[in-house]
Order: C-alpha cells, then sequence, then structure tokens
C-alpha cells in the first residue's frame, strides 16, 4: 500500500499531544532525507517501507517514540545517520530504538539449525532491553513479507526461517496474534506454495456459500442480542489457511475442522458475555467439550474471552468467541495492548510488558556461565516447549513448562515464597516437590520462616528462573561463610602479632584501608581476605604505626621470599617462586595460561599480572617483579580477541558456531563497523594460550575473516 503520513497521523492523533505529532512530522521529513532518492527491490522509496512499517505499528495504539523509531529504522543502516545525530534531533529514547533496530537489522540467520534459531534469538532478545524495539522489528517483517515475492529464492528462504523460528515464536510470547497469524500465512505461502494454493481453492470453491452461511448466522444472533438489548459489534471470518494447514497437518480431516466458520461478539459488560451465551446455548445446539470459559479462568498473558461451538440450522458447525472491547484488545494486541489502556491507569497490566521479557532476560543473565547446548536447552525447556496452565488458590493462572515443579510454582509467585518451601498440596493432596504439576491444577504451597533452600533442589526443579533463584541463594551463603573465615584468619594475626583489635581496626583504619583499597566496608576487607586476594598480615601493614607503605612492605616480602613447594596449588600464578601472595590478572591484556607474564606491583591494589608484550608495562622498569604460571593450575581464563572481516555483512552466528564447535566459550561480543566493514571484539573463557591459538587459527577458515589477533 502507499501509505502517506497522513494516514498514520489520522489513526494516531486522538492518543497523541501537538508537540507529538510535530515530532513525528519532524522525523517522517528526516527519514525522507536518509536515504534520500534510494530504492527497495521492489522499486519502492525507502520512505515507504518506513511509512507501511510505521502503520502497521500504529495498530497497536503505540506511542509517539515508536512511530517516530518506526520512520528511523533504516536512517543508519541505509542512510548513513548516526545514533547521536539521531538523539541529538529527536532524544535518547527513540535514538536507543533506531540503533536497537538497526543492529538487530543486521542480523541474520546463516543456516536450518535450530541452534542458530536459538542463538538468533538470544540476541534478539538481548538487544531488546526495550520492548518496543521487538514491536517495531515484526512490523519490519511483516512489510518485507508483504513485499516478498521479489526477493531471490535464498534470500526469501532465510526471511522464511527467521520468521518461523525466532519472530514468529516471540510475537506469540508477547501475545500479538494478529500479526502472528499474519506471518503464519505469509510464510505458509512462500514456503509450501502448492500447499497453500490447495487450501486456499479448496476454501474459494465454497468461499461465497461460508460467507452467506456466515451472514446468516451473524443475522440469527443479531436479532437475539438485540431482544435483550444488549450493546454489541459482530466480527465474521473465514479460518486462515495456516490454521486449516496445521489442523490438517497435525491429522485432522477437512471435516473435523469445527472452526472454519468463526464468530465474535464483542459487548460491552461481562454479565452481557454470559447472557449472550446463555442465549446462543438456547437457540443453538452446543459442540460436546467445545465450551470454554476463559473470562473466569483467564490466561497468564490476560487473554479472556468465552468460546463455544454450536451447530448452525445449515449443518455447519460455528466457533463463537464472546467477550468485551479490553479483552478483544488484549487478544488481538497480547501486552501491547497496555498502550491502549494506559490512559485508565490499567493497573492489571502490572507491566506485563517487561514481565514477559523478564524470563527472556533471566536466561541472558545466566548464559554468562553457561555453555552454548545449556543455554539452547533452557530456551528449549522454557520457551519452546508445551505449557500448562496451573492456578493459585485464589484462582489466578501460572503458566509454567511441561514438567514444571511445585518448586517452580513457588519461585514464579515469588522467591521468598520459594526460599521457605517446605510442602506443596496440589487438588488437596500432599506432594513430593519434585511432582510433575499438570494443567489445571490447583496448588497450595507450604512455607517456614526457618526453612532454607536445599542444593538437591537443583537437581529436579524446570525452569531457570527458580535454578538461578537457588544459586544466587547458595552464592549469597558462600560469600557469608568467607566473610566469616576473613574475619578468623584476621583476628588470628593481631594475635599473633600482640595487636590490640580495637586499636588495629578503629574506625578511622578501617576508613584508611578501605581508601587504600577501594573497598567500601570493613566486610569487603573480611571478604578480600577470607577469599585469599590479601594476607591478613599484607593489611595489617597499611596500618601500622611505621606507616611504611603497603606496596613497598609487600616488595620486601616478595624480596625475601622462598617457593613454598607445599603450597604450590594454592594461586594459579607465583610471585617471585611465593604461592602466599595472591596476584590478579590485569583487564588491559587478560593474559591466559602459557602466556609470558611479568608481575607489576601497584599502589594498593598488589601484584598485577600482564602479558610481557602489554603496552602498558612496555616501558616501566621500576616495581616490576618476576612471576611465573603455577604448573598445577587448571581453571578457565578471561581473555579478548579481535576479528577483522572483509564483509560488511554480519556473520555474528558464523563465529559462534565456530566457537561451539571448538567448544570455546563465549562471553560477550561487541561489532563495530571500519571502513564500511565489520570488526569484532569478542571475550572468550579458555584453559591455555594453546586452546586460545588453536580457536584463532580455526576462524581463518571462514571466507570473510581477514586478521584474528589479541587485544
Amino acid at each position: 500500500m502507499n501509505i502517506t503520513i497522513e494516514t498514520i497521523i489520522d489513526k494516531c492523533k486522538h492518543d497523541l499531544t501537538t508537540e507529538e505529532i510535530e515530532n513525528i512530522y519532524k522525523a517522517y521529513d528526516y527519514a525522507l532525507k536518509h536515504p534520500k532518492d534510494r530504492k527497495r527491490l521492489n522499486g519502492d522509496d525507502y520512505i515507504q517501507h518506513s511509512l507501511n512499517v510505521a502503520n502497521i505499528l500504529s495498530d497497536l495504539n503505540t506511542d509517539c517514540a515508536s512511530i517516530c523509531a518506526a520512520l528511523l529504522h533504516e536512517t543508519i543502516n541505509h542512510g548513513g545517520s548516526t545514533k547521536d545525530e539521531i538523539a541529538s534531533l529527536f532524544g535518547d529514547d527513540i535514538a536507543l530504538l533506531v540503533d536497537s533496530i538497526s543492529k538487530m537489522n543486521k542480523l541474520e540467520l546463516n543456516d536450518d539449525g535450530m541452534a542458530a534459531s536459538l542463538n538468533l534469538r538470544k540476541v534478539l532478545v538481548g538487544l531488546a532491553q526495550d520492548v518496543r524495539v521487538l514491536f517495531i522489528k515484526i512490523a519490519d517483517r511483516i512489510h518485507n513479507l508483504r513485499t516478498g515475492d521479489v526477493l531471490e529464492k535464498e534470500a526469501l528462504k532465510r526471511k522464511v526461517d527467521e520468521t518461523m523460528n525466532v519472530l514468529i515464536p516471540i510475537a506469540h510470547r508477547l501475545g500479538i496474534n494478529a500479526w502472528k497469524s499474519e506471518m503464519e500465512d505469509w510464510c505458509l505461502k512462500y514456503s509450501k506454495p502448492q500447499v497453500y494454493k490447495d487450501i486456499e481453492e479448496k476454501l474459494a470453491v465454497s468461499r461465497s456459500e461460508l460467507e452467506a452461511n456466515l451472514a446468516d448466522m451473524q443475522e440469527e444472533i443479531s436479532e437475539m442480542l438485540i431482544e435483550q438489548n444488549i450493546s454489541f459489534h459482530i466480527k465474521s471470518r473465514v479460518k486462515s489457511v495456516y490454521s486449516i494447514y496445521n489442523k490438517l497437518n497435525n491429522g485432522k480431516k477437512w471435516n473435523q475442522i469445527y472452526d472454519i466458520l468463526a464468530l465474535r461478539v464483542i459487548v460491552d459488560k461481562v454479565s452481557d458475555c454470559y447472557l449472550a451465551i446463555g442465549l446462543i446455548h438456547a437457540k443453538f445446539r452446543p459442540i460436546p467439550g467445545r465450551f470454554k470459559d476463559y473470562i473466569a479462568m483467564p490466561k497468564e498473558n490476560m487473554y479472556q474471552s468465552l468460546h463455544t461451538g454450536v451447530f448452525g440450522y445449515d449443518g455447519n458447525r460455528y466457533e463463537i468467541q464472546i467477550r468485551t472491547h479490553e479483552m478483544d484488545e488484549i487478544a488481538e494486541k497480547g501486552i501491547a495492548s497496555h498502550w491502549s489502556y494506559k490512559e485508565k491507569g490499567a493497573k492489571k497490566t502490572h507491566n506485563v510488558m517487561e514481565q514477559k521479557l523478564e524470563l527472556f532476560r533471566s536466561l541472558i543473565e545466566a548464559s554468562d556461565n553457561l555453555t552454548l547446548e545449556d543455554f539452547n536447552n533452557q530456551v528449549q525447556n522454557d520457551f519452546l516447549n508445551d505449557c500448562i496452565y496451573v492456578f493459585t488458590p485464589k484462582g489466578d493462572v501460572v503458566e509454567l513448562p511441561v514438567g514444571s515443579t511445585p518448586l517452580d510454582f513457588a519461585y514464579r509467585i515469588h522467591s521468598g515464597v520459594g526460599d521457605t518451601t517446605i510442602g506443596a498440596i496440589v487438588n488437596d493432596t500432599i506432594v513430593p516437590l519434585d511432582y510433575h504439576l499438570q494443567n489445571n491444577d490447583i496448588i497450595q504451597i507450604k512455607t517456614n520462616a526457618n526453612s532454607v533452600p536445599k542444593k538437591e533442589w537443583l537437581n529436579f526443579v524446570k525452569t531457570s528462573h527458580a535454578k538461578n533463584k537457588i544459586k544466587s541463594y547458595f552464592s549469597k551463603q558462600d560469600k557469608e561463610a568467607i566473610i566469616e573465615k576473613g574475619k578468623i584468619l584476621l583476628h588470628n594475626e593481631l594475635r599473633k602479632q600482640k595487636l590490640a583489635f580495637d586499636e588495629v581496626l578503629s574506625s578511622e583504619h578501617v576508613k584508611e584501608i578501605c581508601k587504600e583499597l577501594h573497598f567500601n566496608d570493613i566486610n569487603d576487607i573480611y571478604f578480600a581476605i577470607g577469599s585469599l586476594r590479601y594476607t591478613s598480615a599484607y593489611i595489617i601493614l597499611i596500618v601500622t604505626s611505621d606507616k611504611k607503605s603497603a606496596s613497598d612492605a609487600l616488595v620486601e616480602k616478595m624480596m625475601r621470599s622462598t617457593p613454598n613447594i607445599q603450597n604450590l596449588s594454592k594461586n594459579d600464578v607465583l610471585v617471585s617462586g611465593n604461592a602466599d601472595i595472591l596476584a590478579v590478572f590485569a583487564n588491559c591484556c587478560r593474559p591466559v595460561y602459557g602466556d609470558e607474564i611479568v608481575g607489576f606491583i601497584t599502589k594498593g591494589k598488589g601484584v598485577k599480572v600482564h602479558r610481557k608484550d602489554c603496552e602498558n608495562i612496555v616501558h616501566q622498569d621500576m616495581r616490576m617483579i618476576d612471576v611465573v604460571w603455577n604448573p598445577l593450575a587448571n581453571h578457565f581464563y578471561e581473555t579478548d580477541i579481535i576479528i577483522e572481516t572483509n564483509s560488511s555483512k554480519n556473520c555474528l552466528l558464523e563465529l559462534v558456531r565456530k566457537a561451539t564447535l571448538k567448544n570455546i566459550n563465549v562471553y560477550n561480543i561487541k561489532t563495530k563497523v571500519v571502513d564500511y566493514m565489520m570488526n569484532y571484539w569478542m571475550t572468550v573463557k579458555v584453559k591455555s594460550k594453546e586452546e586460545l591459538d588453536d580457536f584463532m587459527n580455526s576462524l581463518y577458515q571462514l571466507k570473510v575473516v581477514k586478521k584474528v589477533k589479541r587485544k
């Protein structure tokens, strides 16, 4: 469609201020010039694509910033603009949205494997710190699908695969059913054109008859509702091609698809919903087992409606949905309907936008310590598998993955409930905590304020949310144990040196130690000692009467020290052959086991270990000390590599896949465009320089890789 800016303004003007409308016009004028005179593959100006995306987005009654970002979303990748320039003209909020969608649009699926789909989904959600970015991305994809017939076969296949494996599941999770349904139809049309055509032709043969039947049924229901003075609106439809295909593909026969003909009755009040369903059932015979009450028992994504199936006078089966106007908004737009009702202060949404993404984000946060395989498994468990709907004793609905336990339920309610759980009652029956919940279970959690989590819970909880909360509890407990250990070590050292505790650790001295070592309080001091970052003697030296510099004292100790073979296993690096002095790795060069290293004595931070070729210490002569690797060291080390390519195309997934094949844990990836080519800054975890070198050499097998080097 040829959309104008006035089309969009007319749809949105009732929800926008005069200033916001002016900002949308300003964004349109800017987008018109960035890129100027460039055409898309179908011959349209780029501005037509941006207008269509904004128009699709405006169906959600979205806010001004989203409309502006939709108009501007091509200006960075194809218009030569920058995030800073957009921020200066339109503000940081809009600039962040445009920058995020620009980064998303550089990513694409490179193969058919599920791992690639999951990785792309991870990146998308990681980028979408603001849920509006995902709405713009999906609207962008819908218009690309509408004009997809101009794409080459392979490019179109990639778009379809991305849409089916990544965007449709995200749209489903966000509850935007109208968009989900349209994307499904387009994907079927492009991926299975003959199947799509066959179903369409089969519908076309009887479409006029079906539509006539729908009109008759609509008239019958309208007359009943008018007689009862019920205010209403009726929508009718023939089921979508993809929905029919899905049912046929699952073994249904054509005559077993009950909801090809569907009517939706929209009324003003909840009481009218039940009155209408009673009138319909009184006049038309219900189909057994087809009645569902999602008003009394709404789905967790706030979906509410009455569903029924009836036999019409013509012998056809009809699906009928009855709901209020607000319920219809939520059913079609999911959490995006929050915008529609923001002026009414709809507390019931409880910031559902953010809650829906919270489960994704909890996985993203946990993924730092997971292998790619474990991360994919968690995504599969939490989001791709079938879900069950269970209830609190008050009737609130909770959505969980199949296989979830009462503990998963407890942690979804609140981490405090999960931590203090001692038992569970399901449907009035006591069950073990590893019991697998079923659809429609009613769960009551028994708690005890003195109870704490058990480590064995990690063996059977299903959701990553519950696992992360349990692990977080034990991490906190471990920290408290380390603090207590440090406190004991410091007190023992004070007794050994016959020093008074109150004098050495007076409030003034504690402040002095914290200032010297950049700590916050005395617990940080205890933690540093308990974790062997600093020795008790070193801490005491900072405040002893001779006021000798702590770093000078450390130098003296190292000069006097001799290798302690018994303690070789204590630290990864030995300082002057001594295992009692803990050294830390410098962030500037991040050495790994096997690198040539040197120690640098810093003021207040002990010994920093650098690679010998680190540019920060090559001209330093003072305070250098010999350090060597402990031959018994067996840990993972973080380090950075820079990957230069000869391509402007994003090859992020190829790099991640190569890392997976080499069993390299990727901790972080940043991209940067240099001379129109994509460069990558990758943080990895490896056990040795040998392992790192092998991975770096393997990257040259990718045609796009020009150079790989350490930071």
